[in-house]
Formats: structure tokens, C-alpha cells, sequence
């Protein structure tokens, strides 16, 4: 029982160290390694090398998978483009597992080593995350050695014996089986490295070995079906495309496996290499041939998977994207981009709440709708950047996720005010057929007008982070400030000669103009972060 479960451990050890490496390689490459992609899908060999070269960096077809789905998910790369990228991240991961398999056990502690001393010493920087891939490396080889020592008196036990030796037969079913191990292990190449290491010790047949193989590949097909099941029929497609080519390539290639396995077996290569072997060539050429069917393919994907009608007309999160988690300078891109959305929903509140203190009561309605999208966003983007802690972050990326999840925030807020504000209006004023003063209504219009454009200015310098604009935006607060004063004032001079609508709407204008003071200031508030960073960063200098 113990050796099962120090193999076991040896294959969470193997998955750990290649999602350690993504990350890390992601952190610090996922900008540039995004970029190649989105580059190099114009051209099919291009696409195809692209593949190839990203899944041998971040060390998984599975993220190589992911990342081109986000790609298609948003309408970035087409279905067909992108399936080529998939066939060569299939053969990127499969030179990857023949790398591995050399005698690199000499490397695992200085990876290990140097990995540990980068990234606990230098953890927010560049140099750091690297570490965080080295550690990766090294844990890699180590999983690697503890599977073959693992697996080895496991293969000798009399029990396991039999187990395997009914995968001696049916090649579909023996297929199977290695799909499912891939999908549990969710991992192929821990799939083939088992099987390459039973091979080896005469527990299975060449042949039962080249079956599990097939079936390893067809399993990571399955998994990206797992993986993409909760994405839009765009992402699905990229899936589903993968999953068929893996079919039809072991459709292909089962029904000769024992020709392939007697002819490989007279090949003056051990059995353990023989695996690995057949698993790169089988994969290499599988995917070469596929290529030019890559459009044929799309369009059968299209017609399987059609766009989902919209029948939620709610506004929903577009570009928080988890596969850009890896790399925390895109994931704060899309989070602000998507906070970006909240300030043009805001916008429209703020246009809406013009009509409403004009005399459209159904318009509240309106604003209740579009504070339920404020919140829907708002809970989005706070998720979101929950599954990336603020202390893992470089101290740059650290400071934007605060400045986004405090404007997120204050949106938020501000949401709310606009929603009962204009409850307000429609409770108090429309419903007892009071209406604001002449002069009243004026300097109302005249606030939202300010109001909306402060907000557009603050949208501005949340994203530009510009110190110009930031002076420019608290200046603008304070002049805001003053003339909400100065109508305050003027909403009393009215009550003193006697205005009869003044009087009568005195508590909901005097209201009105304290809750657009409130606004103004939430608007406002990134320009004060923007400034003290300034600031900041001349004292350190």
C-alpha cells in the first residue's frame, strides 16, 4: 500500500512541477508568448511551430489549449488558425516527454536550488518567477526518478501482475483504459512515462504499450472537452476540434498496431525508448497529416456546436478571462477593461436619472436595471482578482490591483446612490405631483453634466495613470464642490422668498445635491492614488 501511494505521490509531484513551470513561465512570458500566438496564426506552418514552441516553454498542451480557446472565446484568432496551433502543441508536448526521459537526474537539485534561492529572495521581481519555473524543472526530474522507483517493485507484485495482464487483447479496450488514465492523472505524459516504465519491466506487452499511448492522447483530448465544458460554443469548438483529430488519428492507427509492434520490436532500442519513441512520431505525424484538414474541421465543429441563442439580456462579464491568471499584467488588463464597462454603465445611470428628474418615472425602472449590472460586474472583477492574492504579486502589478478593486469599488457604490436617488425622485416628488423649480431643475442639470464629465475624466486616468489629467480631475472635484455650494445656497435664497415648488421639494433637492456631492467624490478618488504614487515614487528617487 505504501508503494502505491509513493507512486501515487511520485505522479502529483510530476503534475505539480509542470503547473509550476506554466505559471512561472506565464508570469513572466505570458505577454510575449500571447503575442507570438495571436501573431503567427496568418500562416498554417507558422501557426503550427507557434505550438510547438509555446507548449515546449510552459511544459502543457493543456495551457497551450487554453490559451488559444481565450483567443477564439473573444473573437480574437479563428476556429481554424487555431486548431493548427492545437496540432502542434501536440507534438510540442510530445518532444517535451522525450527531453524529459534523458538522464537528467543530476539537474533536479540545482534547479531545485537555485529555483528556491531566486524566488524566495527575489519573489516580486522578474528574476523570482523564473526561480518559480527552475523549482518546476527540478521537481519534474525528481517526479520522474521517484515514478520509476516507485513503479518498479509495484510491477513485481503477483496481484499487479494479473491486473495487467488482461490488457493483452482487445486494443480498443486497452486504449480506453489509457485514456482514462491520462484524464485521471490529468496528465499524458505521466500516462506515457508509466507505461514506457511498465513496458520496461516486462509487467505489460509492447503492444498493450503502444495501445495505452494512443489512448494517453486521446485522453488529453477528453480532458480539454473537461476543461472547456463551462466556455461559449466559440471555446468549445477548439476542444471539440482537438478531441476529433485525436480520434480519427487512433481510428487510424489501432487497427495496424500489430504490424507497428512487430516491426518496431526488431529495432535495436529497448522497449522503455521504444514507448517514448513511437509516442513523439506517432504524434508528429498524426498532427502533419491533420493540418491541411484543419478547415474541413472547423466547419464540422461549427455545424456540431451552434451559438447559444441569448436569452439573458443581463450584462455579463466579457473579458475576465481565467486563462490570463498566469500572467498578472494581462489579468489586470482585463480587469480594468472590464471595470472600464462599469463607468459606461454608471454613465448611462447618470443619463437615465436626467430623464427621471425631468418627469419619466418608468425610467427608474431603467436604473434599477442597470445597478443590477453594476453589481454583476462589480462581483465578477472581485472574484476574479480574488484568485490572484495581491501579496504574490510584483509591487507594480500589486499596486494596480489595489487602484482596480477600490474603483471597482467606489463604482459600485456609486451605483447604489444613483438607485436610490432615483427612488427618491419618483417616491417623493413624481408620485405626489411635485415638481423641482424652474431655476431648481437648472442647477440639477448642471450638476449631472459635471458629474458625467468628471466621470469620464476619472475613467481616463484610471487608465492612463496620466499625472496631468489626474490635477486636472482633482481640480475638477473641487470646482464641483463649490458650485454644489453655491446652489445650496441658492435652493435657501428660494425658500426665503417663499418659492412655493422650492418649498415643497426643499428636503429632496437639498438631498439630491449632497448625494451628487457623494458621487463626485467616489469619481474622484483615483486621482488622489494617482498623485500619491506620484509622490511616492519621487521620494524614493
Amino acid at each position: 500500500m505504501l508503494t502505491l501511494l509513493n507512486l501515487l505521490s511520485a505522479v502529483a509531484l510530476l503534475v505539480w512541477g509542470t503547473h509550476i513551470v506554466r505559471t512561472g513561465i506565464m508570469r513572466v512570458y505570458g505577454a510575449d508568448l500571447r503575442r507570438v500566438l495571436s501573431r503567427s496564426v496568418e500562416k498554417k506552418p507558422m501557426a503550427f511551430l507557434a505550438g510547438i514552441g509555446v507548449t515546449a516553454l510552459v511544459q502543457s498542451s493543456n495551457a497551450t489549449t487554453l490559451l488559444v480557446t481565450s483567443f477564439v472565446a473573444q473573437n480574437l484568432v479563428g476556429l481554424t488558425p487555431a486548431l493548427v496551433v492545437i496540432l502542434g502543441a501536440d507534438v510540442g508536448t510530445a518532444l517535451m516527454a522525450r527531453i524529459l526521459t534523458f538522464d537528467l537526474s543530476w539537474l533536479s537539485p540545482l534547479f531545485i536550488f537555485f529555483g528556491v534561492v531566486f524566488f524566495l529572495g527575489r519573489k516580486q521581481t522578474r528574476a523570482g518567477q523564473l526561480g518559480r519555473a527552475s523549482i518546476g524543472l527540478g521537481l519534474i526530474l525528481l517526479a520522474l526518478q521517484l515514478i520509476v522507483a516507485a513503479a518498479a517493485p509495484i510491477t513485481q507484485a503477483s496481484g499487479v501482475k494479473v491486473l495487467f495482464s488482461s490488457l493483452t487483447g482487445d486494443v480498443m479496450l486497452d486504449a480506453l483504459i489509457g485514456a482514462v488514465f491520462a484524464i485521471i492523472s490529468y496528465s499524458s505524459l505521466a500516462a506515457v512515462l508509466i507505461t514506457a516504465t511498465l513496458t520496461a519491466t516486462g509487467v505489460i506487452s509492447f503492444k498493450v504499450a503502444l495501445c495505452l499511448v494512443i489512448g494517453a492522447n486521446l485522453g488529453s483530448g477528453l480532458l480539454a472537452m473537461l476543461n472547456n465544458s463551462t466556455s461559449n460554443a466559440a471555446g468549445k469548438r477548439v476542444a471539440l476540434g482537438s478531441l476529433l483529430f485525436k480520434f480519427i488519428g487512433s481510428l487510424m492507427v489501432l487497427p495496424f498496431v500489430d504490424l507497428l509492434a512487430e516491426w518496431l520490436a526488431k529495432l535495436p532500442v529497448s522497449d522503455e525508448e521504444l514507448v517514448i519513441f513511437f509516442h513523439v512520431f506517432y504524434n508528429l505525424i498524426r498532427c502533419l497529416i491533420m493540418v491541411p484538414f484543419a478547415e474541413p474541421m472547423a466547419a464540422l465543429c461549427k455545424r456540431l456546436i451552434r451559438e447559444e441563442p441569448e436569452n439573458d439580456l443581463r450584462l455579463k462579464p466579457k473579458h475576465l478571462d481565467t486563462s490570463s491568471l498566469d500572467t498578472p499584467a494581462l489579468a489586470l488588463a482585463n480587469a480594468a477593461r472590464e471595470t472600464l464597462r462599469m463607468g459606461d454603465v454608471l454613465e448611462q445611470m447618470l443619463a437615465t436619472f436626467g430623464k427621471v428628474i425631468h418627469g419619466e418615472l418608468r425610467e427608474d425602472r431603467e436604473i434599477r436595471r442597470l445597478d443590477d449590472d453594476v453589481d454583476v460586474l462589480y462581483t465578477a472583477i472581485k472574484l476574479y482578482l480574488a484568485q490572484m492574492p495581491k501579496e504574490d504579486l510584483p509591487e507594480e502589478d500589486s499596486r494596480r490591483w489595489a487602484e482596480i478593486i477600490e474603483m471597482a469599488l467606489n463604482l459600485e457604490q456609486s451605483g447604489d446612490i444613483l438607485e436610490r436617488m432615483s427612488g427618491d425622485v419618483a417616491d417623493k416628488s413624481l408620485s405626489a405631483r411635485r415638481a423641482f423649480s424652474v431655476e431648481g431643475m437648472q442647477e440639477l442639470d448642471a450638476q449631472l453634466e459635471l458629474l458625467t464629465s468628471n466621470l469620464r475624466l476619472s475613467l481616463s486616468v484610471f487608465l492612463s495613470r496620466d499625472l496631468t489629467s489626474a490635477k486636472r480631475l482633482r481640480r475638477s472635484k473641487h470646482r464641483f464642490r463649490i458650485t454644489n455650494r453655491r446652489y445650496s445656497h441658492a435652493h435657501v435664497d428660494r425658500l426665503h422668498q417663499h418659492n412655493v415648488q422650492s418649498i415643497e421639494t426643499s428636503s429632496l433637492h437639498l438631498g439630491l445635491l449632497g448625494d451628487m456631492k457623494r458621487l463626485n467624490s467616489l469619481f474622484c478618488a483615483v486621482a488622489y492614488s494617482v498623485l500619491e504614487q506620484a509622490d511616492d515614487d519621487k521620494d524614493d528617487e
